[in-house]
């Protein structure tokens, strides 16, 4: 499951462009039936990027560096 942040910090950060390219990306892969996505509230972790949380770890997300964060992050783990 990957979860990302739509709290009020990470929204203005992007999370609607973040949570737009996970979901092209798990369906360019293939993998959208296989790989929850959700979106979730404050995650605790408001510093730099949108929060996102993969298997209890929460990662800093730039909006410009979703497909690099995927193809390290999920796609090379499944």
């Amino acid at each position: 499951m990957i979860e990302i942040c739509i709290g009020s910090a990470c929204h203005l950060k992007g999370s609607y462009q973040v949570i737009q390219e996970f979901k092209a990306l798990l369906e360019e892969h293939k993998i959208d039936n296989e790989v929850e996505l959700k979106s979730s509230f404050c995650l605790g972790s408001c510093g730099e990027g949108v929060s996102v949380r993969i298997n209890e770890v929460i990662h800093s997300v730039d909006v410009h560096q979703v497909r690099k964060f995927f193809e390290e992050y999920v796609r090379d783990s499944l």
